[in-house]
């Protein structure tokens, strides 16, 4: 079930953290505002192109002749990356996601230790009382003939 839980989980990461769709692109009830921002790939995957990309320059061709562009335009703009913080912030969020979630998984693993035996008390059926006539006997089943 964890294996199951995890790919899934691990899944909608994927499709809320920008890899397939654009982040202006992204439904934005569900996709977009709980789970774009709470995505880890959103930020792994800013980290690296900021990373990568922040300090080159492109010469594109143009009709009116060659021209250059930053890679911060091509983040900003063509990738619609947020560039108000650098990729170091990037890999805080992430690390801070790591501890985050392990300390609730670790809370969530101490409360079914201490709930799981509770829950198996009340759950249980309460032991059947019998009762039980007792025949003497030493005495002879009366008989009619």
């Amino acid at each position: 079930m964890g294996m199951i839980t995890g790919a899934g989980v691990h899944g909608l990461m994927m499709l809320g953290g920008g890899i397939f769709r654009y982040p202006n692109d992204l439904f934005k009830p569900f996709w977009k505002y709980p789970l774009y921002y709470n995505s880890f790939h959103k930020y792994a995957y800013q980290g690296l192109f900021k990373n990568e990309f922040e300090k080159l320059t492109f010469s594109i061709d143009e009709a009116g002749g060659p021209t250059n562009i930053s890679g911060k335009e091509i983040l900003k703009n063509k990738l619609q990356m947020e560039m108000g913080y650098s990729k170091w912030v990037d890999v805080a969020i992430l690390l801070g996601m790591v501890v985050l979630y392990r300390l609730l998984f670790l809370g969530f693993i101490k409360t079914v230790e201490k709930i799981k035996p509770i829950v198996t008390t009340f759950m249980s059926a309460p032991p059947k009382q019998t009762t039980q006539v007792m025949v003497n006997p030493s005495t002879a089943p009366l008989v009619r003939l």
